[in-house]
């Protein structure tokens, strides 16, 4: 999806051959790839929006959905994954929706960038924080 968001060819031409190659769907018109193209947009559309909606609960629960008496405090948000890192139409999808449930005033605090191996560092902390309640239980 992400190389066929990114053709900018006239006759789309990449789309042509990732629906060949992947799909073994050859000879297609322009009209098709333009369809293909609209489907893509639809999809990763629909996948970032869902995801936003997502970080926006997570953000809601930890009472970082708005600015209270001033206080600005700085949230940032690590993903990891190939979607979010090559897909710019979805990233940027999901930004813009991010922000537009938020606010523009706390949406300024909020920080989202893409990181490496998300899902090893994820795990460590989920696994760190977990043996600090088992020294507790254990005192």
């Amino acid at each position: 999806m992400s190389a066929m968001h990114q053709d900018t060819s006239s006759d789309l031409r990449v789309v042509g051959s990732k629906l060949k190659d992947i799909l073994e769907i050859s000879n297609t018109s322009l009209k098709t790839r333009k369809v293909i193209v609209e489907l893509c947009d639809i999809g990763a559309t629909r996948a970032a929006r869902l995801s936003a909606a997502g970080i926006f609960g997570i953000l809601k629960k930890l009472g970082r959905d708005t600015v209270r008496d001033g206080d600005k405090q700085k949230s940032q948000i690590a993903i990891d994954g190939g979607l979010f890192e090559h897909n710019t139409k979805f990233s940027s999808c999901m930004e813009s929706t991010l922000m537009e449930l938020l606010g523009e005033e706390v949406s300024e605090n909020i920080i989202i960038e893409h990181s490496n191996d998300g899902s090893g560092i994820g795990a460590a902390l989920l696994a760190a924080s977990h043996s600090q309640y088992l020294e507790i239980e254990e005192s």
